[in-house]
Formats: C-alpha cells, structure tokens, sequence
C-alpha cells in the first residue's frame, strides 16, 4: 500500500473504519477474557468437592475460594503496569504461561495450603491479562466502536463461565473436581499460539513507547492491519505521562483514580458474593453438586446477556448513566437473591438477573477504565484500579463465609453484600467522567 505521510498512525487506526485484523485481534481479546471468567470460576465449580474431600467448613472455603482474587489484584498491578513498558503481546503471552502452570499444579493439590498456593499463583496470570486486553481491546478499535469494542470484550468473562460451566457441570458429574483444573490448563495451553499469530502489538503503544525501530515496526503492524503505511512517526510528546503508579496520582488523574478504585472495588465485593457463594448455598439447600453449577452457570448466562445489551445501549446512550442504572438494579437483584426461592426454577431465575445487573455493571466499568485513562498509563491505570478493587473481590468471599459461620442469615448476608453496589455508584457519580462521542 502507498505511505501515508502526514497523519499520526493512531489517528488512522482511531478515523478509518476496522479492517478483519482489527475485528480478528478484539474477538481474541473476548476470547482470552473467557478464558479468564472460567479460570476465576474453576475453583468455585469445584468448591462442593473440595469441601466434601477435605471436611473444611464455610470460612475456611471462603479463604480457598479469594486465593486467586488475591492474586489478580497483585497481578494487574505489577504485571498490569509492565504492558505499559514491555507491551501488550509480550505480557498477554507471559499471562497465558502463568496461568497454564497455576491451573496444572491445582490438580495436584492434597491440602488447603497448597491448594491456596496454586491458585495465587494463578491468579497473578489473570489479573496481568484482564488489565493487558482491557488496554489492547480498545487500541485495536476505531473512535467510534471503541466503547462497543471494550464492552463486548468486557463481556467475554461470564460467557466464558458459561461455556466453561456446562463442560464444568459434566466433568464434576463423571469425576473429581480435579478434572475441571485440568480441562482449564489444557485450553489455556492452547490459546498460546492464536495469540502468536493473531496478535500484534497496538499501533499507540509502539507510537508512545518508541521502542528501536519503532517505524518499521508500527508500519509493519499498519500493514498487518490492512491499513496504509506511514512515512513518519509524530514528534514526541515531551509532556507525556510515564508509565509509573505515581503519575496516576497526580492532580491530573488522582480524582479519577480514586473514585474508580472505590467503584470498582465495592461493586466487585458485590459481583463475587453472587459468583463465589451460589454453588455453595444451593447444595446446602439440598441440592446435588452439579445441579448448583447449574445454578451458576445460569447467573452468568444473565452476565452474557447484561453484558450484550450495555454494549449495544453504549452506541445510543452515555456509558457512565448506564453503569449507574446497573449497580442500583444490581443492590436490589442481590437483595432479592438473599430472600430465598421456593425452587430451583426460581432461584435460577433470579440469580440470572442478578447476573445480568452485576455483570452489566462491570462491563461499563471496564469501557470508563479505558476511556478515562491515557495511551500511556491505560494498562497501568486499569491495572492498578482492578488490582486495588479486587481487594473487594477478595474480602467479599470471605466477609461472607465469615457471617455464615457467625449464623448470620442468608437475607441478611445478601444485603450487606449487596451494599457494595450502592457505595459504587455514588463514586460514579462523582467521577467527572467526560463521554466520548459515539462517531468521535
């Protein structure tokens, strides 16, 4: 194709319209996200298992079942924040590897400890390659699908439980809870080489970074794109941010950091009550094992769904307004989940809804990471506020496991949880979000 001298190579990605790489590169972002919701889930698929081998009681499960929670908020600030220096592909395929291993050695386990162990150590992989694809998917993405784009990638977590959870469903029913482990190692195997092949290093960070020859190989990638080549890179920015966790607490960014770190981490300590505890409150209601992953696997049905319908409504309505709207239905859906069903019919439906309000929460939350933050601290922004909010990711497990052990009732248990979405959209609401144009 002929070169292109006088545009900025990230304007031509953000104006013109997405080629098939383009679109090929974020449906793998969706993908690894996928991959993500069911390895976070594995342990609360196997969680009935593991209690019934091992006699552990519900606050010594809900420490198992934060492990890796605890991991991922480690991993999306430190591995989170190298994406921002060593680049997207080198960290999503170093997340893969993480992950791979963590998965394997929980097959392994014969103890609490190590089992805990294992799935920190998973978990480091996770956080890394949630905050790298957040990051990835949007600078893939053109101007005016940059929303749409974070959204559905948002969206791949619960579709990835789902899919996963049926397959889940089925091994736990044939076997040991140990198999589900080891399906999740083998297909993150797997995905090593679709991210060698068909994902390349984004045009904004080769353009901000400069790394040695930074033309050549942002020309390279233009092509691979399908787009024009460029006779020349912009100028520097000699007032660029770097990419360090100071500069997201300068009075440029400091506002912004804070309250979505206070967003997320409370709605997250909300989202992971419902996802961590389902299995376990439905077999203690009488059902069998696999019935209760049924159960959650019908949660994140409604999560697929909460988060197809946000990313359609970001093409018509603004981001922030939608995400508020979802946690004050998700506060009450929570609530609603705590009163009890009269059968699993009804429990499943209500825990699909409830799914479908938490999710559709995260997945805004997710799109206003990687609109609110610069080309140059985006991974490390959306790393350290995933990082810091999965602290309520952690304790939220665990606060439960801790009532339920002091006899406090379900009803009141999901009301305490389900605070956590009220206190988050308060800090939306007084985040200074500015929208960005739908045909920007």
């Amino acid at each position: 194709m002929p070169e292109q001298a006088a545009e900025d190579p990230r304007g031509i990605i953000a104006r013109l319209p997405m080629r098939p790489r383009q679109i090929i590169a974020v449906v793998l972002c969706v993908m690894l996200n996928a991959l993500d919701g069911f390895d976070v889930l594995a342990i609360s698929f196997a969680s009935p298992g593991i209690a019934a081998e091992w006699g552990i009681d519900r606050a010594v499960l809900g420490v198992v079942l934060s492990m890796e929670l605890i991991g991922m908020a480690v991993g999306s600030i430190v591995i989170g924040g190298l994406a921002d220096r060593l680049g997207r592909r080198p960290v999503v395929l170093g997340s893969l590897v993480i992950m791979a291993i963590g998965m394997a050695l929980a097959t392994t386990a014969h103890s609490v400890t190590t089992l805990s162990a294992f799935r920190l150590f998973t978990g480091l992989g996770i956080g890394g390659m949630l905050a790298t694809i957040n990051a990835a998917a949007a600078e893939f993405s053109n101007a005016r699908r940059r929303n749409l784009a974070v959204a559905i990638m948002a969206g791949g977590y619960p579709v990835g439980a789902v899919v996963g959870g049926s397959i889940a469903s089925r091994l736990l029913a044939a076997g040991s809870w140990r198999s589900v482990f080891t399906f999740g190692a083998f297909v993150t195997v797997a995905f090593l080489p679709l991210v060698w092949l068909f994902l390349p290093e984004t045009v904004a960070f080769l353009v901000h970074r400069r790394p040695a020859n930074a033309l050549q190989r942002v020309n390279a990638v233009l092509r691979r794109l399908g787009h024009s080549a460029v006779a020349a890179l912009p100028a520097p920015s000699g007032d660029a941010p770097r990419a360090t966790i100071a500069q997201l607490f300068t009075p440029g960014l400091a506002r912004t950091t804070v309250l979505l770190t206070i967003a997320y981490f409370a709605h997250i300590m909300t989202f992971y009550f419902i996802l961590k505890w389902i299995p376990k409150i439905v077999v203690d209601m009488g059902f069998a094992p696999s019935t209760a992953g049924g159960v959650l696997v019908w949660a994140n049905v409604g999560g697929a769904t909460g988060a197809l319908l946000l990313s359609l409504m970001t093409q018509r309505f603004g981001v922030r307004s939608l995400v508020i709207g979802a946690l004050v239905l998700s506060a009450a859906m929570v609530t609603l989940f705590g009163q009890g069903q009269s059968d699993l019919r009804q429990l499943a439906m209500v825990a699909g809804v409830a799914g479908m309000c938490t999710n559709a929460a995260v997945v805004g939350l997710y799109t206003i990471f990687a609109q609110s933050f610069p080309t140059a601290v985006r991974a490390g922004g959306t790393g350290f506020v995933i990082g810091v909010g999965r602290g309520g990711a952690a304790l939220g497990p665990i606060l439960a496991g801790f009532l339920f052990a002091n006899g406090v009732g379900l009803a009141t248990v999901a009301a305490v949880m389900a605070l956590g979405s009220v206190v988050a959209a308060i800090a939306l609401v007084l985040h200074r979000y500015r929208e960005q144009p739908v045909a920007a």
